[in-house]
Order: C-alpha cells, then structure tokens, then sequence
C-alpha cells in the first residue's frame, strides 16, 4: 500500500463537550448534563482521521502559547503528525469550541477561534516544502480566507490536489473555487455556494452541477443519512451511507474529510474513497468527542467486513 503523504491547513481547538438528555431551546437551562473535554477543531480532528489510517500527515496551524495550545501540540505528536509547521501566537489564546450533544446524537456547537483566526498567509508558505511533496492538501474555513487562498495557489502551483471543505459555510470567490480539485460541501454548503451571487440551487443534485460549472472540478456532497453525492465532469452518483445508532455525530465530517483524503491520495476512484469515507464517518457517530471518535484502519477494515 502507497503511504498518501497529507497536508491539512487549518483550525484546532479544545472542545469543552457536555452530553445533555436535550439541547435546550433559547433562553432554557437544562440539567443532567455530563462534561467532558477533547481535541478537536475541523483541521486537526482531519488531521488525526487521517494519520489513524494510515497517512503521513503534516498539520500547519496556529496556537496560542497557552496549556490548550501546549496540550493540542502534544495530541497531534501523540498520533505520529508533524507539527513542524505549527505557529505559536504569543498575544492570542488557542481556539476553543462549546459543545452541546443530545442523547440522539444531535450537537449545537460555538466556537471562539482564538489563535486559528490569526492564521496567515505566510504561516501558509512557510511549509511550501510540504505542500509540494504532498499527495493532497485539505483545507476547511475556520482560518482565515486569504490564508486558505494562499494554501490552494501553493497547491496548484506544484501539482498538488487540493481538497476544500468550505465549512463553517461562507461565500467563496470564483478565483478559489476554480483552483479546488474537490470540494467536500455539505447540502446547505453546497446551496450556499451553487450560485455566483449566493443564489442557491434547488435540490443536492443541481447544487452539484452548478458547483461543477463554476470551475471545481469534483464535488463529494455529505447528505447525512442518506450518504454523499459524487459529482464531476459526465458523472453523478449517489454512494449510500452505512447504519449505525449514533451517539455524537460531532466531528463526523471531519472523520469523512480525512478519510477521503488519505483514500484519494492513494489514487483510489473519487466514488470508492467517497464509500470509504462514508464508513468512517459512520464509525466515528458511535463514539463520543471528536478526535477521541476517528478509528483507525483495522477498526474501518472489520467494520467494513461485517457490516
């Protein structure tokens, strides 16, 4: 097995996660809750997913010289990532997330990015080496854009398959979108970004396709329940997704991303790295916290034998 060499640019955070028999509606407090803390942010949660894989993976962010920054640093080394190309921001703290999970699983998730908002283009070219040795690069946006835009050219201009998660959802420019080998929407994203001037597409399908006309080149839409949408140039598939009795869904599209990732980035067909990514995300609704949930290869290997 080729060992995909990946990228991610990106957040992380500290989730502060309370597990509540609900999530309350405005202005409600709920009892019974359960705390608990975890690593996470969309960028480092994508990194970890990967590495459990199998994948050799670079991590370029930003920290805060705090214990959240110290105790993220010390997470991502405990899982094999390089974190050559971390910056530490003396004036800014380390993002943080408050999370709330129902008991079905549902979450309300506020984050206070910290340190991640910080995030420069420079930081960026700073890992240039990296990003031109790289199988794939994967990009969210919780950094800020120009630092994303910077990431994608850099991407572009050595060769290298650029993997754009535009989460949390945000216009994007034609200039950026137009460089993104793949583009990993969920539908709200998808409808989001289906038009130039913020217009959405009605349905996931002519999302996808208005995605393709507006210059990416392939499009994995997360549709939940009902699987992921692959779409690009002459095809659109639908690839089910598998069952499971969920207990957090929180960083379940990150386990998708990087499984994706570390699939395509081997060379596998963009419709059996989407089916791969469907098992692990799945795998990763079953266990609570976000990078706590990412399985590793042999857990994806039997799930997928027996289920």
């Amino acid at each position: 097995m080729t060992i995909p060499h990946i990228v991610v640019i990106g957040s992380a955070n500290t989730d502060m996660v309370v597990k509540m028999p609900r999530l309350p509606r405005p202005g409600e407090t709920v009892l019974g809750g359960r705390f608990f803390m975890a690593a996470g942010g969309k960028g480092a949660n994508q990194a970890v997913a990967a590495a459990r894989l199998g994948a050799r993976v670079t991590f370029v962010g930003r920290l805060g010289r705090d214990m959240f920054g110290r105790q993220t640093e010390e997470n991502l080394r405990r899982e094999g990532i390089d974190t050559t190309y971390l910056t530490w921001d003396a004036e800014t703290p380390s993002g943080v997330a408050l999370i709330m999970v129902s008991e079905d699983g549902e979450n309300s998730i506020a984050v206070a990015p910290g340190a991640n908002g910080a995030l420069t283009p420079a930081d960026v070219e700073r890992a240039e080496s990296a990003i031109a040795g790289a199988s794939a690069v994967v990009l969210q946006l919780e950094v800020p854009l120009d630092a994303v835009q910077r990431a994608v050219e850099l991407a572009a201009s050595h060769g290298v398959r650029a993997i754009l998660n535009p989460a949390p959802a945000a216009p994007l420019p034609h200039d950026l979108l137009c460089r993104v080998d793949l583009l990993t929407p969920n539908e709200h994203e998808a409808r989001l970004l289906s038009g130039p001037d913020g217009g959405a597409a009605d349905g996931a399908e002519a999302a996808a396709e208005a995605l393709l006309a507006r210059g990416v080149r392939a499009v994995a839409m997360t549709l939940g329940r009902r699987g992921a949408l692959v779409a690009e140039a002459g095809r659109m598939e639908l690839v089910p997704s598998f069952k499971v009795t969920p207990v957090d869904t929180t960083g379940a599209g990150d386990a998708f991303n990087g499984a994706l990732a570390f699939m395509w980035g081997q060379g596998h067909p963009l419709v059996e790295a989407v089916r791969y990514a469907n098992a692990v995300a799945a795998l990763a609704t079953t266990v609570m916290g976000a990078q706590p949930s990412m399985p590793t290869a042999e857990k994806v290997a039997e799930f997928l034998r027996t289920g």
